[in-house]
């Protein structure tokens, strides 16, 4: 779940921070690699920005069966709320790259609480 950063954003300046957390799991036979990350980051006027690179924060961690790889990082939005989303490219130990879906989370502070619809 992602959390707002209220000290760090500057509502006045149309500018709202968020740190998120994900945590991965192998539940596969094998070890997988993760190799690229595309976030699909949307405001709440549509707007669409879109983050490729290589792994996460850095690290193109490798997974074994059964561990885990968590990570944190952050976003920011001109806008009060927004939501994202994307995919991660894996390879496995067969070198058979796949991709893994990010589930859409939303993007909500407490300045979007206060605008009416």
């Amino acid at each position: 779940m992602p959390v707002y950063l209220e000290d760090e954003s500057l509502p006045n300046h149309s500018h709202y921070i968020w740190a998120y957390h994900v945590k991965l799991k192998n539940l596969g036979k094998e070890a997988v690699k993760l190799l690229n990350r595309h976030w699909k980051i949307t405001d709440s006027n549509g707007r669409v920005q879109e983050v490729k690179g290589e792994g996460v924060i850095g690290k193109q961690p490798t997974i074994k069966p059964g561990e885990t790889f968590e990570y944190a990082s952050g976003t920011h939005l001109p806008t009060s709320s927004g939501i994202m989303g994307g995919t991660y490219e894996m390879v496995n130990e067969k070198g058979e790259k796949f991709e893994i879906d990010i589930p859409t989370f939303s993007l909500d502070s407490p300045e979007q609480m206060k605008k009416p619809n």
